[in-house]
């Protein structure tokens, strides 16, 4: 049988280096998880899609519309 060399050390940096990441990966959604409580209480009777929705008439997005309309009163005033 072939022997094989030394192959522990590159495992352990490995293996250490792979620890170290979970480690940052907890803190990290730790931390999001606190800054998500913190910054959205959610009531849950309200809908978050159409909250803050007026019901009725909107305002026109695109004024340069209302400007380029005729007005029917003056039409009926020329006749």
């Amino acid at each position: 049988m072939a022997t094989r060399g030394p192959l522990g050390r590159g495992k352990r940096e490995r293996e250490r280096a792979r620890a170290e990441k979970q480690k940052a990966k907890a803190v990290r959604r730790e931390e999001t998880k606190q800054r998500r409580s913190d910054t959205s209480p959610r009531d849950p009777s309200v809908d978050p899609d159409i909250a803050g929705i007026v019901p009725g008439p909107q305002p026109n997005p695109w004024l340069d519309d209302l400007e380029d309309e005729p007005s029917d009163e003056t039409d009926e005033e020329d006749k």
